[in-house]
Formats: structure tokens, C-alpha cells, sequence
């Protein structure tokens, strides 16, 4: 039986990091975004961090106004950011956890321990009508605290199954790989809508895709990367290749 179309979200941040690091206007990446819709993207992730180190308040504006694609907003579950996405609207919010000291996100929300911070965050948003997701560890305690939250969806952190494969561990790979599968088959007979992320890639990419429940995934800094050596929507278009071929063995 054939499983349902997976989404892929490109995720443009670390085309403003280049572009950061000279400052200026160039890269773009607005520009960067609609290459990436061209090339077969289903919709543009930015992160808008608390520090600005790479996404600025003037690109999620643009990104809004210029895209065609659903526009996905990552963000902390501040005040500051809350009232940034009430007033740009974006098509969803995705609420991840946030450390300056960090060079990328590190982990799931503790929506467990953070319900009480948590819950007032993702009940403005859904009145909002921002769709809602959060960024969580492959964890039954996490997806119930989802669920209860009322957020409609959870992207699964696959970075510890990422970083595994990159380590050469493979079988510390598979038992990660399977946390992955039964998070996503338990919050999928919960309601909740399934998205994963973070640090795929053209090799590790395909069994994730595999996994019927998950619907979208989003990838960043592994196609911005690849750009450097093969352009951005060769990267995209590969990336997407992938992803169906991951698909479509587990449909055989």
C-alpha cells in the first residue's frame, strides 16, 4: 500500500549565517527560499533566535510577504517571539528549545517539566490559527505532554539517531531508529500530526522516510552545505529523491 505523500521543509537559516558573516544583503535568503520551492521544497523553515545570529526579524517579515510555500517559524516559547508571530502570521510555528550558548538546537522541549511555561505559548498561537508544532525527544512521556498541551503536531528530534550514524555506531543507529518508529507509530494513535528533523542527510535520510506515520520532514544545514558543492537545487532535488526512494521501499 502506497503511504501518504512526505512533505519536505527546507530549512534557509544558514544561508543568513553566510551572509551574516560579511554583512550585507548577500546571500539572500529569501532568494535562497525560492530556489528551494522551485527545486521541490513543500515549504521554508527559519529560525528566528533570540541572539539573530543568522535569520533577522526583517527576513520572516519578507519570507512572509514573498513565498508562496508555507512558512514555518521556528522559535522559543518567549514573549518577545510569541508577539512576532502573532503579528507576521506565519502558516505554523514550530517551538523549539533555546540555549546562547549553543551552536545549534541541542535537543527536545521539556514539555513535560515546561507544561505550565508552555501552555499559555501554545494556546495564543492556535487562536491565532498558527498551526503548532514541537520539537520533542522520540519519548512516550514527551508526545503525551504534546497531546496534552493541545499542540496538533511534534517534529521528532533525529539527532541523536544522526549523530550515531555519523560515529559509525550502527548498532546504537538502529536502537535509535526504532525509538523513532515507535514514537512516531504511539503519537500518531495519539491525533497528533508527525514531522522530524535534524541533521539528515542524503545517506541517513531514507529510513526515516520510511516510517509511514511521519508526514514532513525538515532538513537545513546539510542542504545548505551540499549547495556550496552542488548548488541548492541540485541539493533539494537530491534530497527529495532521497527522501521518496526511502518511501517508496517501504511501500513495496
Amino acid at each position: 500500500m502506497a503511504l501518504p505523500y512526505l512533505r519536505l521543509g527546507v530549512n534557509i537559516d544558514h544561508v543568513a549565517t553566510i551572509r551574516n558573516a560579511r554583512g550585507g544583503r548577500h546571500p539572500d535568503p529569501v532568494r535562497a527560499a525560492h530556489m528551494a520551492t522551485l527545486a521541490g521544497a513543500d515549504g521554508i523553515t527559519a529560525h528566528l533566535r533570540e541572539d539573530r545570529r543568522h535569520i533577522r526579524d526583517e527576513d520572516i517579515e519578507r519570507l512572509k510577504r514573498q513565498i508562496l510555500t508555507p512558512l514555518n517559524l521556528e522559535m522559543a516559547a518567549t514573549e518577545e517571539m510569541l508577539e512576532i508571530a502573532v503579528r507576521t502570521r506565519p502558516h505554523a510555528a514550530c517551538l523549539v528549545p533555546e540555549k546562547r550558548t549553543e551552536r545549534t538546537t541541542e535537543g527536545g522541549l521539556d514539555v513535560v517539566g515546561g507544561h505550565g511555561h508552555l501552555a499559555p505559548v501554545v494556546d495564543r498561537l492556535c487562536r491565532e490559527g498558527i498551526r503548532v508544532s514541537l520539537f520533542v525527544e522520540p519519548q512516550v512521556e514527551a508526545l503525551r505532554a504534546a497531546r496534552d498541551l493541545g499542540a496538533p503536531v511534534v517534529e521528532l528530534h533525529t539527532g541523536t539517531y544522526a549523530e550515531a550514524g555519523f560515529a559509525g555506531d550502527d548498532e546504537k543507529a538502529a536502537e535509535e531508529l526504532d525509538r523513532l518508529k515507535h514514537a512516531a507509530a504511539f503519537g500518531a494513535s495519539l491525533g497528533l500530526e508527525i514531522h522530524a528533523g535534524h541533521g539528515l542527510t542524503f545517506d541517513n535520510v531514507r529510513p526515516v522516510a520510511a516510517i509511514p506515520q511521519i508526514v514532513e520532514l525538515n532538513i537545513g544545514h546539510f542542504l545548505v552545505g551540499e549547495a556550496v558543492f552542488m548548488g541548492l537545487g541540485e541539493a533539494v532535488r537530491a534530497m527529495r529523491a532521497a527522501m521518496d526512494e526511502g518511501r517508496a521501499l517501504a511501500s513495496a
